[in-house]
């Protein structure tokens, strides 16, 4: 794997446009970020070709080569295979856009292809040679693909790669990541029958902008196999990827032979490359995919709580979050350490009168409320719980200490900042609202709804509850359950860290009771929070709303639990062995 870009390992820079020389906006960008640094290890990469490469014969390709460590190997492989000297060349073909790395890509191969290593790494944007009329078609695509933000890929080797997307009947978007394309037109450069081995981002299991792109292997394949680690398989990056296995490619859809999506989990780097793929393999238990909005996260599971899940989000006994409620995005001032203050510095500055309450951060939040009492204390340990709010000026020109404020602000150019530069006035922070509660973006145990009694704000970093017209004690209450908790390990995305996140339509899309009921209160769920007993809260709305309103049986409720515990702890374990690795 090549460079580290936005937390993830890649094969070609950002500058791709740029080639041998650096210049313009990529200036500030540190070496390993221009060129590389962080190389697919030869040993994964021996063991992905062993996986795919099946027989002497077959064409192999490599769409994003860097330094050549996928071509040695698949070299290496057809040798084994039977294939030997340089005409191993006539089946081996690498694209890589930059030209340094071809050269490397060459120098590594040389030793055992001779002067043939030159006909098999092609200098190129991998997208405009894809786009050839004489390009030909492959048994086997394996490598590594760049992820690079759709914002910091360049042109024109941006518009290519979204016109392969559109061409295979996609629809791109700007939060599109450029790996994607990558994976769409190296499927689509296979015979019928072929076999793909990629190292991508896990973005692939949960992400809305791969929502497409799941749906588009499940249609090109017979079979998807997915390897996770419970170890960043590349130390030096944050992101958490995994090894995509995807075979018998073929020509069009068919609904008599559904695609086969397995997910298997290890320890460690390690106990994957020290097994052969088959024996790796041979104990998944492949899952009938059947819905193409499903995120691949819930493959985690087995097949009796995978199809546990889809009864209780197609059932009538259930609903979404998104019902009762709508979910949005906190507070964007555009500076926070303008516009988020301190109970001393309000005073120091003579800001009384022209500030609100605010939430700043989930961990001033410890139960399933929040009220003026425990924003007050808060506001007395000099946290930063005041926002500067303009309202009561009510669009006049601002006098006095406020005035002498707003010039320190601009004499710091935080008027010039984007936010602030686009509203008029630029200190007039937008969408300031006081929500029914607030719903953690980011989830380390539970995913919490915190009930809001403060009259307070918050900023994004957590989001804003409204109710449609249902009781939000009614919602935070009956939300503090297995149900809900489950369905947010399948609804998020987690990261390398071990959080999880929730976007607002996420956090909409939490499963519910169909009818609010009679669950602990809040004031009851909120003390027993704050004294470290949430499993209580949880056991007796299991009894009050899981069993006797919704109607699930004990053994169900228990795999309810089963299924929340599982994909918490799994995601727990790479935030302890992140933690380790850092050390």
């Amino acid at each position: 794997m090549n460079k580290h870009v936005q937390g993830i390992t890649t094969d070609t820079p950002s500058d791709v446009s740029l080639e041998r020389t650096h210049s313009g906006r990529f200036m500030a960008l540190d070496t390993d970020k221009l060129r590389g640094g962080y190389y697919t290890s030869g040993e994964l990469a021996r063991w992905l070709c062993a996986w795919a490469i099946r027989d002497a014969g077959e064409m192999v390709l490599e769409p994003s080569c860097g330094d050549g460590s996928f071509l040695q190997a698949a070299s290496a492989r057809l040798e084994e295979l039977g294939k030997k000297g340089p005409a191993r060349a006539n089946n081996l073909r690498g694209l890589e856009i930059i030209p340094d790395e071809a050269d490397k890509a060459r120098k590594r191969l040389k030793d055992g292809l001779g002067m043939r290593a030159d006909d098999v790494v092609v200098n190129s944007d991998f997208f405009a040679w894809w786009s050839r009329p004489s390009r030909p078609e492959f048994d086997v695509v394996v490598g590594n693909p760049p992820f690079i933000r759709y914002q910091s890929f360049p042109e024109p080797h941006r518009s290519r790669a979204m016109d392969i997307m559109h061409g295979q009947g996609l629809s791109p978007n700007r939060l599109t990541n450029i790996w994607v394309p990558f994976v769409v037109a190296a499927a689509a450069a296979l015979k019928e029958g072929g076999r793909m081995a990629l190292v991508l981002p896990a973005e692939l299991l949960q992400v809305s902008y791969a929502a497409q792109l799941r749906s588009f292997l499940t249609d090109r394949f017979c079979r998807v196999d997915l390897i996770s680690c419970n170890e960043l398989f590349f130390a030096k990056a944050e992101q958490e990827v995994l090894l995509l296995l995807a075979e018998e490619a073929r020509a069009a859809p068919s609904a008599s032979n559904p695609c086969k999506v397995n997910l298997t989990e290890s320890d460690t780097v390690a106990d994957i490359v020290k097994r052969k793929p088959h024996e790796i393999l041979k104990g998944a238990s492949p899952k009938t995919v059947c819905h193409d909005s499903e995120k691949w996260l819930k493959y985690f599971l087995n097949a009796e709580e995978i199809s546990f899940m889809r009864e209780l989000r197609a059932g009538e006994s259930t609903t979404e979050l998104g019902k009762y409620a709508s979910v949005n995005v906190g507070v964007v001032t555009g500076k926070n350490q303008f516009f988020v203050l301190r109970e001393s510095e309000v005073e120091q500055l003579g800001l009384h009168g022209y500030t609100m309450p605010l939430i700043g951060r989930s961990a001033h939040m410890d139960g399933a409320k929040i009220d003026k009492d425990g924003w007050r204390r808060l506001a007395d340990e000099d946290q930063r719980v005041h926002l500067l709010h303009l309202a009561p000026i009510n669009g006049t020109k601002p006098k006095g200490a406020l005035a002498s404020y707003i010039r320190h602000g601009e004499s710091l150019d935080v008027h010039k900042g984007y936010k602030c530069s686009v509203r008029t006035p630029w200190y007039a922070v937008p969408s300031v609202y006081v929500p029914d509660a607030f719903v953690f973006r980011q989830i380390y145990d539970f995913p919490r709804i915190v009930l809001n009694e403060a009259e307070a704000t918050a900023t994004d970093t957590i989001h804003r509850m409204r109710s449609h017209g249902a009781d939000p004690l009614a919602i935070v209450a009956n939300s503090y359950s297995y149900l809900t908790a489950a369905s947010a390990e399948i609804e998020g995305r987690s990261y390398g860290g071990g959080v999880l996140e929730l976007e607002p339509t996420e956090a909409e899309k939490l499963l519910m009771p169909a009818t609010l009921g009679d669950a602990l209160t809040v004031e009851e769920c909120d003390a027993l929070i704050r004294d470290g007993q949430l499993q209580t809260v949880l056991e007796e709305n299991n009894r009050r709303i899981l069993m006797r309103q919704i109607g699930l049986s004990k053994a169900e409720c228990t795999m309810l639990r089963r299924i929340w515990e599982k994909m918490r702890n799994r995601r727990l374990r790479r935030r302890r062995a992140g933690k380790k690795t850092r050390s």
